[in-house]
Formats: structure tokens, C-alpha cells, sequence
């Protein structure tokens, strides 16, 4: 593995040339990596850039399973490094963010600084070198709730859920027109934009930048909104993880995971090395020129909250999940995908079963505990 931590004038060692370079920020980290690999893998010459963020990494050295690739140890805010970079590359992946629901607002300076700002950079960066292709991962969260529709009124908008509802055991929002319980349907990339969170609020930032970025220099963007993103190399033991590490976090320290509300919040589960597969295709394929392109990442197969505790539990041979109500503010109750628009423009389909991908999950290497 060759790597060196950046100095403040920033600098690159020469390259191998590949099939098409690429730049991905974020590169050491449980999605990045994993990218990284997938173009390897099909011909590309890939560079990582990744700041090494203690709430994502366990030590200060970057991951043994980087080791293949060409990674400089610096931060995404650092234009001057951003600059040198940037030649010779041809298509940037950003990956780089703080993710997670966080702790509190108390996050927002961060999440606004890395996710925004540092977004911001990139794309000025990109501009001074004539760079006009960006692949960025953006999220499920900037739909907020997902999409509902009422027995009578069709598809609505749904009301915001009432304390005294959650209370009572009742999770499913209301129509806003005749208060009846709605039905979850799929989320088309179309479907309005309603971020619950800080980290949603900086991710559809994160997408009207770029957007703004490629009307002003004709650059094309696909914003590639990842749903619920499990497999090996996860973080564990951090608030900042997505909820199938933290229930295998529990588990493999002997404790049943804990399921909030009811389980039945359904979501769409994809795998890691399917996330690395659309955006392997989206770096291959370029959006229109002039526009960001939305597109959902998801498996097709809807899947419980509770579904996967249960599932991964008699994977790791633990005790059953621990049902126990309640629901914290920024939680949404159904988000489910339409994977059509993925399938038709980018060919991309999900190629691991939830159960297949699961029961791998269950054993794969996940990060070390986060540095405080």
C-alpha cells in the first residue's frame, strides 16, 4: 500500500494509468473502499482521499483492505490539495461525509462543515481543473417520510406523527385530509424532498450544490440516494452507524438487539458490493450534461426493521430481538424505494438476496470501535 498524509500544499506521487482515473473521496471508508475496489476490479486507476475521521475510523492508519490502492491521508476542505489532486483525473467520486442520525444539534457545525463545505471545495476545485463529472452519494434521507397514500384521497403527503400516536402504539402517519392511517408505496426519485435531520439537511445540500455546480459549467452529476447500506467494513460500536451494525454490535456482545416502535418499519436493506456496483456503472455511464441526474440505490426486496434483527440474530446465534416502542424524533416510519429509474438508465440491478447478504453479514470484518 503506498500512502502519504498530505501537507498543506497538498501533492500526488505519479500514477499508473488506467482505463479512466478516479478520484473518491472517502476512499478508506465502508462505502468508498468498497467502490474503490469495484472499479479496480473492472480496469480503472482509482486515487483515495480520505481524512481518516475518528467517528468513522478506528485508528489514525488506513484500513488493511486499502492497501491495494494509491490513498493520501488529507481532507476534502483542503483546496490547494484538492488542486494537485485533480490532474489527470476524469471522473470524481464523492463519497466523503459524517453520517448518521449524530447525538444532537449540538452536530450541526460538523456535519455542515465536512458534508457542505467541503462539497463546496471539491466543486470549486473541479471547476479550476476543467473537471465537469462527478458521481455523488447522496441518501435516502432527503425524502424525509416516504411515500403514502390514503384510501380515499390517493397518494398524500402525510401529517407529521403525533406524540400521543406513539404513545399508543400507533406509528403509521395520518392523511392530512381525514386523518385515516396510511399505506407506504415506493419512492420515485420525483417524489418532494422533506429532510427530518441534520445530516438529511446536509445531504440535500450537498445535491443542490452540485446541481447549481453543473447548470453554471455544463459538468453532470448522478446523485446516487443510498437506502439502508449493510455489509462488511462497517463502523461498530458508534452512534454515527447505520442500525444493522449496531444490532450486530449488540449481538456479538451478547445482547438482543433493540428494535424501536413496533419492527414493522420497512425499509429496502442494500448491499455494500451493490452499492459499489451502481456507482461503478454511473462513473462508466455519464449523466446529461448540464444537469444532476437523482437515482435510488436499492435492493428491490423490501425488508422490516425488525425482519433484519430477527434475521441477523439467528445468524450470529443470538438472543431474539427486544421490541421496545417509543421513536426518536428525526425517525421516519416507512422509506421504501423504486428501483425502476436505476434499472432502466443505468442497467443496475441488486445482485445479493437479503437472506444471502445477511448471513454474510453476520461474520464479515466491521471497522474498529471509533477513537474518542
Amino acid at each position: 500500500m503506498t500512502y502519504r498524509v498530505a501537507d498543506d500544499r497538498g501533492g500526488v506521487r505519479a500514477h499508473n494509468v488506467g482505463d479512466v482515473r478516479v478520484l473518491i473521496t472517502g476512499g478508506a471508508g465502508f462505502i468508498g473502499s468498497h467502490v474503490a475496489d469495484e472499479l479496480a476490479d473492472r480496469g480503472h486507476d482509482v486515487v483515495l482521499l480520505d481524512a481518516l475521521l475518528p467517528k468513522a475510523h478506528g485508528t489514525a492508519e488506513p484500513p488493511l483492505w486499502t492497501k491495494r490502492h494509491e490513498i493520501v491521508l488529507g481532507d476534502v476542505r483542503n483546496a490547494e490539495l484538492l488542486d494537485s489532486m485533480l490532474s489527470g483525473v476524469d471522473v470524481v467520486c464523492h463519497q466523503a461525509a459524517v453520517v448518521g442520525h449524530g447525538i444532537d444539534p449540538s452536530d450541526a457545525p460538523e456535519y455542515a462543515s465536512h458534508n457542505d463545505y467541503g462539497t463546496a471545495v471539491l466543486l470549486a476545485a473541479m471547476h479550476r481543473a476543467g473537471l465537469r463529472r462527478l458521481v455523488l452519494a447522496s441518501s435516502m434521507v432527503v425524502y424525509g417520510e416516504g411515500r403514502y397514500a390514503c384510501p380515499e384521497h390517493g397518494v398524500v403527503r402525510p401529517l407529521p406523527r403525533r406524540q400521543s400516536d406513539v404513545d399508543a402504539g400507533n406509528y403509521d402517519p395520518r392523511c392530512p385530509c381525514c386523518d385515516a392511517l396510511l399505506d407506504w408505496r415506493k419512492v420515485p426519485e420525483e417524489a418532494p424532498l422533506d429532510p427530518r435531520s441534520t445530516y438529511a439537511a446536509t445531504k440535500l445540500a450537498q445535491e443542490h450544490l452540485a446541481a447549481a455546480w453543473a447548470r453554471q459549467t455544463g459538468g453532470n452529476v448522478w446523485a446516487l440516494r443510498y437506502h439502508n447500506v449493510y455489509g462488511p467494513r462497517m463502523p461498530r460500536d458508534t452512534p454515527y452507524a447505520g442500525v444493522a451494525s449496531l444490532f450486530r454490535s449488540a449481538l456479538r456482545n451478547g445482547q438482543a438487539p433493540t428494535v424501536l416502535e413496533d419492527g414493522r418499519q420497512m425499509r429496502d436493506f442494500v448491499h455494500v458490493t451493490d452499492v459499489a456496483l451502481i456507482n461503478a456503472l454511473a462513473v462508466e455511464q455519464p449523466a446529461p450534461d448540464g444537469v444532476l441526474e437523482a437515482v435510488n440505490v436499492c435492493s428491490g426486496d423490501p425488508h422490516t426493521v425488525g425482519d433484519l434483527a430477527t434475521e441477523l440474530a439467528a445468524a450470529c446465534d443470538g438472543p431474539a430481538p427486544l421490541i421496545v416502542g417509543g421513536a426518536r424524533p428525526a425517525d421516519v416510519r416507512h422509506v421504501v424505494a423504486d428501483p425502476a429509474k436505476a434499472v432502466e438508465r443505468l442497467g443496475f440491478k441488486a445482485q445479493v438476496a437479503f437472506a444471502d447478504g445477511v448471513a454474510d453479514f453476520a461474520t464479515a470484518p466491521l471497522r474498529d470501535p471509533v477513537r474518542s
